[in-house]
């Protein structure tokens, strides 16, 4: 009995129960069974290796509760992925060649770790400026009252510029559009850790106007463990 009733809880939780209508979600979950599988296994074996009696009804609950556990974090990422991704109007586009699309201003992304939300400079400041415009401010209030329902998230902005003028200025120029995005993050008494990467990390080279145009960039990360978090500039 107690090996159906494991059973049962576990693939519930797997089996998707939140969804989202329309084009933004995407439900395929893949981090929370991850991370449930892997929780899971983890559990599993420390149950089983723990000294005493009945090695294998504590190896069935230490993979109840593994899967439960790693199966959280997973879960929680692909959830606010997809409601973030409705709240700006998108949808959460996982292919690796959205970044260098031009026709799309927002791209939202889901990573093992991490949901990766990417504003483009065109629709974000004037020309040299760290001065949010009208549209930017909306996109960005959305962004954070998706956030504020969620307490837990760990959120990093991070400015990325073209390669004209000096590294320096586009260093004090990325940090400080970072900087106004995140001053619109501040929710659920946290302060989103900013960075500034000058043209470090572009995603195209920056061979023309086109290309530069891709290069300069905000992008937020939102993060259910801080020990995930890695450096935006190189990673």
């Amino acid at each position: 009995m107690s090996r159906i009733v494991a059973a049962g809880l576990v693939a519930f939780m797997l089996g998707g129960c939140y969804n989202q209508p329309g084009l933004v979600a995407d439900n395929s979950y893949s981090r929370t069974k991850t991370g449930a599988l892997a929780g899971a296994a983890a559990g599993a074996a420390i149950g089983y290796n723990t000294k005493g009696h009945h090695k294998g009804q504590r190896a069935l609950v230490g993979a109840l509760v593994g899967a439960l556990v790693g199966g959280g974090a997973g879960y929680f990422l692909d959830e606010e992925a997809n409601a973030v991704a409705k709240a700006l109007g998108t949808g959460v586009n996982n292919d690796p060649l959205a970044a260098a699309d031009p026709n799309h201003d927002i791209v939202v992304s889901k990573y093992p770790d991490y949901v990766r939300v990417m504003f483009r400079d065109r629709m974000m400041f004037p020309t040299d400026s760290a001065t949010l415009t009208p549209t930017a401010r909306d996109k960005v209030s959305r962004l954070a009252s998706v956030i504020a329902r969620y307490p837990q998230t760990i959120v990093g902005v991070a400015g990325f510029t073209d390669s004209r003028g000096s590294y320096a200025h586009n260093l004090s120029l990325s940090e400080r559009r970072a900087r106004s995005v995140a001053s619109l993050l501040k929710v659920n008494g946290r302060e989103p850790l900013v960075k500034g990467c000058s043209f470090n990390k572009p995603i195209v080279p920056n061979d023309s106007p086109e290309h530069m145009a891709l290069n300069r960039r905000v992008e937020v990360y939102l993060y259910a463990d801080a020990s995930r978090m890695g450096d935006p500039c190189s990673q």
